[in-house]
């Protein structure tokens, strides 16, 4: 009896702990909530203002590049008929001022689709509805609340923009298909309007790889909107309410009880479906399992193509770019600081007259197209001794240095330089006859060679970069130095 009555109170005693627990967490959750930073509304007000700011930019840049493409073509065409220059652009300078008009305006009220579907646009979205309609979440602050519609209003202000966006592509793709039809019907085309509007497409391209660049930067949050959608992840009232109301629910709407099992009844199983399967080739013959895979295997190698034509174009993500009849730069929507590529890179050296060197060198490196990176840096002379048994730590130098590297086939470059090296000369390291007076510390090198990159997975570095350099100046310089150089380099 005893034993009964000690194991109805170990359960009792397990039953409590556990309704104590789950308060606990549901306390911790609710504090978390409670305690909701304000940076997250600022973070977020404070990159999409950025993001909508340069999104009006880029596309009034392209615009007038695009006018003045036309104005051009214009000129051209109507050297060999007038009329038909005249009717081709007759609306072209209002149009043009028309969507300039409407881009400088506030993208601030939607109409229908923004476009692409973004999920992390949706995501922040949401969970700003979310906490506007919980008030109690974040307690009756004046500044929470002023910050939350603030971010609100900041969200649905670069949708808004985005909508603009598609609508300036689509007029851009009307205006490129309506030239092209009015260019095909002649036979001879003064010199330079073909090449003109072959510019027309190429900024069309480009502008819509630069939408689609701002899209990719909104799907890339920053740690703290991450941190801000995780403390949310944790109440169930947020994840219920975004299967409701996120713009991804809208598009697919889904039953009250999905994710329960009454929403299956009904469906087929996966056995029910393989069964159904077998019963269909037992009837098609002794070679119909053999046909199926032939059929499986065409219709794989057709996706993959399809899947390699979008990938040239730059991803899926609801884009509506041509094929380009050009080799795309890729670099060329990145902003400035995402063109840049930072390295390191060491060599050593042995001449008679000093001592053993290592150059520790960084670098800079500007990507101008994705084939050819143009850059600066600088290094410094390490001095380790005449010898391994005269080991001196020494400072030897300094040294500045440009670059240009060039893409020859697969992780081959050819690559070039100009450098400027600070090395002083000891008196005492040169015969007397040598003329040291007359020796400036300052060599110039002139560098060509061939670069090989090997990609690597690291934390900081991305690749490693070995060069085989001729110093043809070596052969100008007093002492003279060594005119082949090795160097070993990683960037990151």
């Amino acid at each position: 009896m005893t034993k009964i009555y000690l194991y109805l109170l170990l359960i009792c005693m397990c039953i409590l702990w556990s309704n104590w627990g789950m308060a606990q967490d549901a306390k911790l959750t609710t504090d978390s909530v409670l305690h909701f930073p304000v940076s997250y509304f600022s973070k977020i007000e404070n990159k999409y203002e950025h993001l909508e700011d340069r999104v009006t930019k880029q596309t009034e840049k392209y615009l007038q590049k695009l006018f003045s493409r036309e104005k051009k073509m214009q000129r051209k065409l109507a050297k060999i008929d007038s009329s038909g220059a005249k009717q081709l652009f007759a609306n072209s300078e209002k149009e043009y001022t028309q969507m300039m008009t409407k881009v400088k305006a506030d993208g601030d009220k939607l109409s229908g689709k923004s476009g692409a579907y973004i999920p992390m646009l949706d995501s922040v979205k949401t969970s700003l509805s979310f906490l506007g309609q919980n008030n109690s979440l974040l307690g009756q602050s004046k500044e929470m609340q002023e910050k939350l519609q603030g971010s609100l209003s900041q969200v649905n202000q670069l949708q808004g923009k985005l909508q603009q966006a598609e609508q300036v592509k689509a007029f851009i793709q009307q205006r490129k298909q309506q030239i092209k039809v009015s260019l095909s019907r002649y036979t001879k085309l003064p010199a330079g309007l073909t090449k003109d509007f072959n510019d027309f497409k190429a900024q069309a391209y480009y502008y819509s790889a630069q939408i689609k660049e701002y899209r990719e930067m909104l799907n890339d949050p920053d740690r703290l909107i991450q941190k801000g959608l995780t403390l949310l992840n944790k109440l169930p009232a947020f994840t219920q309410f975004m299967k409701q109301h996120s713009e991804l629910a809208s598009l697919f709407r889904l039953p009250d009880n999905y994710g329960t099992p009454q929403s299956l009844a009904g469906l087929q199983t996966r056995s029910q479906v393989q069964q159904q399967i077998q019963s269909q080739l037992a009837g098609a013959g002794p070679n119909a399992q053999q046909y199926l895979q032939q059929n499986l295997q065409a219709a794989q190698s057709q996706l993959n193509q399809l899947k390699d034509k979008i990938n040239k174009l730059g991803g899926s993500g609801g884009d509506d770019m041509d094929m380009p009849d050009f080799k795309p730069n890729n670099q060329k929507t990145k902003s400035f600081w995402k063109r840049l590529e930072y390295g390191t890179n060491f060599q050593t050296a042995k001449n008679n007259f000093f001592p053993t060197t290592t150059d520790l060198g960084l670098s800079v490196g500007y990507k101008i197209t994705d084939k050819s990176t143009v850059g600066v840096g600088a290094s410094y002379k390490l001095g380790l001794g005449q010898d391994i048994k005269h080991i001196d730590i020494t400072h030897q130098g300094m040294g500045l240095r440009s670059y240009l590297d060039i893409k020859l086939k697969g992780s081959f470059f050819a690559s070039g330089g100009f450098e400027y090296n600070y090395q002083p000369l000891k008196t005492d390291s040169l015969p007397a006859t040598s003329g040291v007076e007359e020796i400036s510390p300052w060599k110039q090198s002139g560098l060509v060679g061939i670069s090989k990159i090997i990609s690597i997975k690291s934390k900081f570095f991305k690749k490693t970069k070995l060069q085989l350099m001729w110093d043809f100046l070596s052969y100008q310089q007093l002492p003279r130095t060594q005119p082949v150089k090795f160097r070993v380099g990683y960037n990151f």
